[in-house]
């Protein structure tokens, strides 16, 4: 299923949450022959189980979502040793779809990861969808239309090229932003991502978590402004992002064996003799 393509869809195809439904099965639990009136996404919260949507199967566990057409012969069965627990909701296309796919009739699944922002959007979609009035209805759509889109970013970013546009997304800025107080908290909640991910995706291109990244990054920037002028220790510092001379020189000593005042004396007076220790970036 192409994300892009299915968020598009969506965001030209009129529709509205008709159901919304928390189920908990025992392992070993099956129900077969079972069918929907409207077509909807499973949405796993704990445990696993098998999904089979006329004829086809889905492993489902957190981490993963199915969406089912309306009307399919489902059959399911919980898998493991573990409760299962998921949550179901059930859309109405309101007006003809767009040219292309037919949602309605189409099964497929997604693979999104570990969301905790998803997992909170859930849980308040549930709480919100029981409680009645006009307030509570119109949440429950906007809920809705909240995690469909933390679904597609996340499926988006779980592909290899979501992965490197993501990384060089955020390296750019980090490149741009240096010397800002940059978190890797702050960087992650920009970006709609959890830390978990953000660590993953910058080692898998640099072979270090994006912590590390920023302060190798600020430090070769360190060792440009050392040799480029004679500022006080201190004001290289804060030009790289660091407030406190102290800790910066205590870090710059720790990754290049020298302090910065002695990197600039050694540097300038025997320039070929001095080896390059800059970190890889």
């Amino acid at each position: 299923m192409d994300i892009n393509k299915l968020a598009e869809h969506f965001a030209h195809t009129s529709f509205r949450v008709e159901q919304v439904c928390r189920y908990a099965r025992d392992p070993g639990m099956r129900c077969d022959g079972y069918t929907e009136p409207f077509p909807g996404f499973v949405f796993p919260l704990r445990g696993k189980a098998e999904f089979v949507f006329n004829g086809t199967p889905y492993t489902l566990a957190p981490g993963k979502v199915v969406h089912g057409g309306a009307h399919m012969q489902l059959d399911r069965q919980v898998v493991g040793n573990t409760r299962w627990e998921y949550l179901l909701v059930l859309y109405r296309i309101c007006a003809p779809e767009p040219t292309g796919f037919c949602l309605p009739k189409a099964h497929f699944e997604l693979t999104l990861g570990h969301s905790p922002r998803l997992t909170e959007l859930l849980e308040l979609l549930w709480r919100v969808s029981r409680q009645p009035g006009g307030i509570p209805a119109f949440q429950t759509e906007m809920l809705f239309r909240c995690a469909l889109e933390e679904l597609f970013v996340c499926v988006r970013n779980q592909s290899n090229d979501g992965e490197q546009a993501l990384f060089e997304q955020i390296s750019k800025y980090i490149h741009d932003r240096y010397m800002d107080h940059l978190t890797v908290r702050a960087l992650a909640e920009q970006n709609e991502i959890n830390e978990n991910r953000l660590f993953y995706v910058f080692k898998k291109y640099t072979g270090m978590g994006p912590g590390k990244y920023l302060m190798a990054y600020r430090l070769n920037r360190a060792k440009e402004c050392l040799l480029a002028n004679d500022a006080p220790i201190g004001e290289v510092a804060i030009s790289v992002g660091y407030t406190d001379a102290f800790y910066f020189s205590r870090i710059f000593k720790k990754q290049f064996g020298v302090s910065p005042g002695e990197f600039r004396a050694t540097f300038r007076n025997n320039p070929y003799g001095f080896q390059d220790s800059s970190i890889p970036i």
